[in-house]
């Protein structure tokens, strides 16, 4: 294979070449052992292979067969909505790619990893001499080198890629055989680890030289703990833990899960995370590794490792192409795709506004619910629940039990408080506390969910405080979410609006007779979707997101999604869409997501998610947006966002994202958001816990604010930067070394 290594380094290396090599002429074909029936189905007659860099993950390629048509062809498909156009493999050695010969043609076969245990695929290289088979699949295996070693494999010779070369089952068995047979006492010690760190109890998935450090919240610096190593270690199938060691003991053992609220650096070779104590104290942590290599490789295997604690089940069973998408969801700071260039003035304007925010002095107490005119109180047990601000009339409306209260805002007075729609009850007389509320039709009319009624939705005549109709939406089909036909419908008389349940997506017109579900506007998928929540953009798009953590895209309602993107595996509370359709944020427990639309690249270059399908090797990078590990240490809490909200209305573009933790109001600056500066974000602490907050609309200055025991507006530019002063006030270290090692370790 060495022949070819002058060939092979003048395509890898190349930084303008997406594509490594390529076979022009062949077939594919799905075999099936098996099955007698349809043993061997040929999948596309006429194709090519390629093999492919993955632009987003270093060291990670694809194996692509694209179909290829005869001209003419691909006309007459470009107004069908589905084409399988082409099939994409992450390489990696669980393909077991091997290589044959049918008919005197070469062939590559490789595992369906999605498929049943003994499907496999065969490329049938027509026409391809000796040559080029060859330098194909030293291409292959050097491609699984560097997946999984995450280093170039530019110094190999033929001897470091043969544990990559497929053996029949029967002939690796007598290998393993023979090998333990050989094995050498030096080998137990060689595999446990650098010498600066304690051998693990627990196997270990990946480990790497460096630097510890905890956050040392009386200075605000990073302490360094130990130099040593961090390691992975699988407790059982599904089940990982961070662990640090140095050469004297183990330091820490942290179970990998969303709550660890890890933090990627690029910029540093960094990863920090946060820890709980059994007393509840939070603690930030920071581990330095020595090389960009190790960085990469350990950022690989985390990923990996958390997302199969949360899906339990195999990485290597996903998709390559939505592999790619998650891992690529590390990436921080990276200034997102074609946005719109920010001018002088803008940049000048944010220095201003950030020269002068007031000071603790200067800063005055945000106006809350007039004294004067305060709500009835709460009965025993009651709360805020929830908060819906008016697009209409500057009322806001916030939900306590069976009753909602009514708000005005705006001026000097904040928000005052004006009247109580008490006991809500059915037509029938029949109380209820509804699960959630939308305004409709100018805000004169507010839809409630009952959840004590799934299948139906109430109407309630604002201006006579009392629910008028019920709607009937199907006998079988339950709504458990609803969202405005259009971003912008409440402000018109639109009458219809969008249901949604756990597996279907729906039109609600309730001027039809019977049963509200428009028919012809119905999509039920069969498998569990577990959908969590939709939004819909000005022109009546539509974003659905699953518990499961996936989104989809929808151009109408009815049709398939155009766009399905992977989960990175947290379940999704809410989703936001910009009026425009360009950005989508959705909200996990420990951060938001926020997805470019824009199509980059590709055929359908230019449009958005919603109208076209992103290309396998290009789906949107996504950016999460989360709080620093050190601010949590300050704040001393678990973080659970709530669903988070652009500004909206007028017609300005969105310049903001609000949304709350505990008992912090939180808001992303979203115009350096999309200049890749992901932590630009302000906070605002509270003495009670935030139940909801949202901009008035039309106004991206004033956030309305439900407390779980009162009502206020505060000015955006109260909000502070993220310091120990601002977030609280520690009187101890917040360190607690009884908790640095988890219990169940």
């Amino acid at each position: 294979m060495n022949i070819f290594k002058s060939l092979i380094g003048k395509v890898w290396h190349d930084p303008n070449a997406a594509e490594v090599v390529k076979i022009s002429t062949g077939q594919l074909y799905l075999v099936r052992p098996d099955n007698i029936r349809s043993s061997r189905e040929c999948i596309y007659n006429d194709a090519m292979a390629t093999i492919r860099r993955v632009p987003s993950v270093e060291h990670n390629f694809q194996l692509v067969i694209t179909r290829v048509y005869e001209e003419g062809d691909q006309e007459l498909l470009e107004d069908e909505e589905e084409t399988d156009e082409e099939r994409v493999f992450l390489i990696s050695e669980e393909l077991e790619f091997h290589s044959g010969e049918r008919d005197g043609e070469p062939t590559f076969i490789w595992r369906d990893l999605e498929g049943d245990v003994d499907e496999l695929y065969e490329f049938v290289a027509t026409g391809t001499n000796e040559p080029t088979r060859a330098f194909f699949e030293t291409c292959m295996y050097r491609a699984m080198y560097e997946r999984k070693y995450r280093r170039s494999a530019d110094s190999l010779t033929d001897a470091d890629f043969q544990e990559f070369i497929w053996q029949p089952p029967e002939e690796k068995a007598k290998k393993a055989v023979k090998m333990k047979a050989e094995e050498e006492p030096s080998s137990a010690v060689e595999k446990t680890g650098p010498k600066k760190a304690v051998p693990s109890t627990m196997p270990v998935v990946i480990e790497e030289e460096g630097e510890l450090y905890w956050w040392n919240t009386n200075t605000e610096m990073f302490d360094i703990e130990c130099e040593g190593v961090l390691r992975i270690v699988q407790r059982s199938q599904f089940d990982y833990f961070l662990v640090a060691a140095s050469d004297k003991s183990q330091v820490l053992a942290h179970k990998i899960v969303p709550e660890i609220n890890q933090r990627w650096s690029r910029k540093v070779n960094s990863l920090t995370w946060n820890a709980v104590s059994e007393s509840g104290a939070q603690s930030s942590y920071c581990f330095r590794f020595l090389t960009v290599d190790a960085y990469e490789r350990f950022s690989a295997a985390f990923t990996r490792a958390l997302w199969e604690s949360l899906h339990q089940f195999s990485w290597d069973k996903m998709k390559a192409d939505e592999q790619s998408y998650v891992l690529s969801s590390n990436t921080e700071d990276v200034e997102m795709k074609d946005v719109d260039e920010e001018d002088e003035e803008d940049e000048v304007e944010d220095e201003l506004e950030e020269k002068s925010e007031p000071s603790e002095d200067e800063e005055e107490d945000e106006p809350g619910a007039d004294e004067d005119a305060l709500p009835p109180a709460l009965g025993p047990g009651e709360r805020n629940s929830q908060l819906t601000v008016g697009y209409k009339g500057d009322r806001s409306y916030v939900v306590r039990g069976n009753k909602i209260g009514v708000f005005s805002h705006g001026g000097d007075n904040g928000v005052r408080y004006q009247a109580t729609i008490s006991k809500l009850t059915t037509p029938k007389g029949k109380e209820f506390k509804p699960k959630k509320v939308m305004l409709h039709e100018q805000d004169t009319k507010m839809v409630l969910m009952n959840p004590g009624d799934p299948n139906s939705l109430y109407s309630m005549d604002i201006e006579r405080g009392k629910i008028v109709e019920e709607w009937k939406v199907h006998d079988n089909v339950t709504v458990d979410m609803i969202a405005p036909e259009s971003k912008f419908a409440p402000t018109t008389h639109e009458q219809t609006l969008v249901g949604g349940s756990h597996n279907a997506i729906f039109r609600i017109d309730p001027r039809i007779s019977g049963n509200k579900m428009v028919d012809s506007q119905y999509k039920q998928y069969v498998s569990k979707n577990k959908f969590s929540d939709l939004a819909t953009t000005a022109s009546g798009k539509l974003a659905v997101a699953s518990e499961k953590g996936d989104i989809r895209l929808f151009d109408t309602i009815g049709k398939n999604a155009k766009t399905a993107l992977p989960p990175l595996g947290d379940p999704i509370l809410g989703i936001d869409c910009t009026a425009d359709g360009r950005w989508i944020v959705a909200t996990t427990k420990t951060y938001l997501l926020l997805i470019d639309t824009l199509i980059g690249e590709g055929r359908y270059t230019g449009s958005l998610g919603f109208d076209r399908s992103f290309p396998a090797n290009a789906k949107p990078i996504p950016k999460r947006l989360q709080l620093r590990a050190e601010h949590v240490a300050y704040m001393n809490q678990e973080v659970s966002f709530t669903p988070a909200r652009f500004n909206t209305g007028g017609d300005d573009a969105e310049n903001a994202i609000v949304t709350s933790t505990g008992p912090y109001v939180v808001v992303w600056d979203f115009k350096k958001v999309k200049r890749g500066q992901l932590d630009k974000y302000e906070i605002k602490k509270y003495e009670d816990l935030v139940v909801q907050d949202n901009f008035r609309f039309g106004d991206d200055k004033e956030i309305i604010i439900a407390l779980q025991n009162n009502v206020l507006a505060v000015n955006k530019k109260n909000l502070k930067r993220p310091t120990r002063a601002s977030l609280a006030t520690p009187s101890r270290n917040l360190r607690s070394k009884s908790g640095i090692v988890n219990a169940p370790y």
